[in-house]
């Protein structure tokens, strides 16, 4: 049986102004396992958006608790957040999210030199190299991300999410930049990433993509639609 590493118990985000209050996120269960692929789809405004905020502890809930391997990361300071998002979550966004002054050997490397233990320049160059090779782009290791294409970008940031070995994989619209071809293979290599044993987490709007994940989440009006193959938490 795989390891539970993700758990959420309960957890709602609520926006709040002068005015009014906005319930983003109502009651949320959920949890990933060792090995998963999970997508979650609904309509724009839906939550989607915070909840993964929260899983990659770039937010707080206003309630409930979170666990990432049996450590309850919900309360942290940011500090400690910021540590534990260095080690345990990976991100892939829409916009790339590359900085256009570095190499792609620079931009994949950076999450390397922000952690706390440091590593040799052969240990970073043979993990960065590693990374590279998953998404075969480890032909333009010297370019900058403006001499690629929007593809070939993603799959920088892809590498770049991947190099300290997450925990978990949060994968953002990675496609809503790209044309249909290129969003197809950036697809092609999360499902070879995922039958290697990475987990991964991905906030879609389209169906196909959606779709190809084991497990099938629906978000509506900031809740869960109770849908095939939906676990809730334990």
């Amino acid at each position: 049986m795989n390891e539970m590493i993700i758990t959420m118990k309960n957890v709602s985000k609520i926006f709040e102004t002068e005015e009014m209050e906005t319930h983003a996120l109502k009651n949320i269960d959920l949890t990933i396992k060792a090995g998963d692929y999970i997508s979650i789809s609904g309509p724009s405004g839906c939550g989607k958006s915070t909840l993964l905020s929260i899983l990659g502890l770039l937010d707080t809930p206003t309630a409930g608790e979170y666990f990432i391997e049996g450590v309850n990361v919900a309360k942290l300071s940011l500090d400690q957040a910021a540590e534990v998002r260095n080690q345990k979550i990976g991100f892939v966004f829409q916009s790339f999210n590359l900085i256009d002054e570095l190499s792609v050997f620079d931009n994949v490397a950076l999450p390397l030199r922000y952690r706390n233990e440091a590593l040799s320049n052969a240990q970073i160059k043979l993990l960065v190299s590693e990374c590279l090779e998953k998404v075969a782009m480890n032909h333009r290791v010297n370019h900058k991300p403006n001499q690629l294409s929007g593809g070939q970008q993603q799959r920088i940031a892809m590498a770049r999410a991947l190099v300290c070995n997450p925990t978990i994989l949060l994968v953002d619209e990675p496609t809503g930049n790209l044309d249909s071809k290129s969003g197809d293979k950036v697809m092609d290599i999360l499902e070879t990433l995922n039958r290697n044993g990475t987990t991964i987490c991905l906030v879609t709007h389209d169906p196909r993509y959606a779709d190809l994940a084991k497990t099938k989440l629906k978000l509506l009006d900031g809740s869960f639609l109770q849908v095939p193959g939906m676990r809730a938490a334990i």
